[in-house]
């Protein structure tokens, strides 16, 4: 039986190349679905990487390092774990004054929105305002976090509607409706 090692190998790699490559005691990265860690000896895994923060403990370090990432995928396998995302940054990278500014557009445009909310373009928006906020939350001063809907809600009231009334679909012999009809799956009968 192989002998389980007691650190990971963290691989971080973008469309640029391999940005991040070191020995780990520990990751906590973002997916889709929520937050993961991954200590040594972790089963193997693929999740769908969210936009967000990774951290992560070097060998022997008592606090975390946080780096940005961007949407992308994850895979856990033997000693390593490797990290496919479309945007990394550390700390001292980000830019701060610049990102505040780019954060209150970005918030403008999708306040102002009339469009269609499922619209490629103001899905972009969105995502671009996810990594503005995980760089502001990376730099230690983190935007007030904002909900935000994917459907009007005259939408969600047009799911809740009631099916028209069955039309009977004859009458007894005193005249009055009669009938087997199924609705939503369930037999109705008079």
């Amino acid at each position: 039986m192989a002998q389980q090692s007691d650190k990971l190998r963290l691989e971080i790699v973008t469309p640029k190349g391999v940005v991040l490559s070191e020995d780990v005691d520990e990751v906590v990265a973002p997916s889709v679905a929520g937050e993961f860690g991954v200590l040594p000896g972790h089963l193997p895994m693929l999740a769908a990487l969210h936009i967000g923060l990774v951290r992560y403990r070097k060998p022997g370090g008592a606090h975390m390092t946080d780096v940005a990432v961007g949407s992308g995928f994850v895979e856990v396998k033997g000693e390593r774990t490797l990290l496919l995302t479309d945007r990394f940054m550390k700390k001292d990278d980000v830019e701060v004054l610049e990102v505040r500014k780019r954060l209150s557009e970005v918030d403008r445009k999708i306040e102002a929105w009339a469009g269609e909310l499922d619209d490629p373009a103001r899905l972009e928006l969105i995502e671009e305002e996810q990594w503005l906020a995980a760089q502001l939350e990376l730099y230690g001063d983190p935007p007030v976090q904002r909900v935000l809907e994917h459907r009007r809600a005259n939408d969600y009231a047009q799911l809740l509607l009631m099916p028209p009334a069955p039309e009977p679909i004859g009458e007894n012999h005193d005249g009055e409706p009669m009938g087997i009809v199924e609705v939503d799956g369930r037999e109705q009968g008079s």
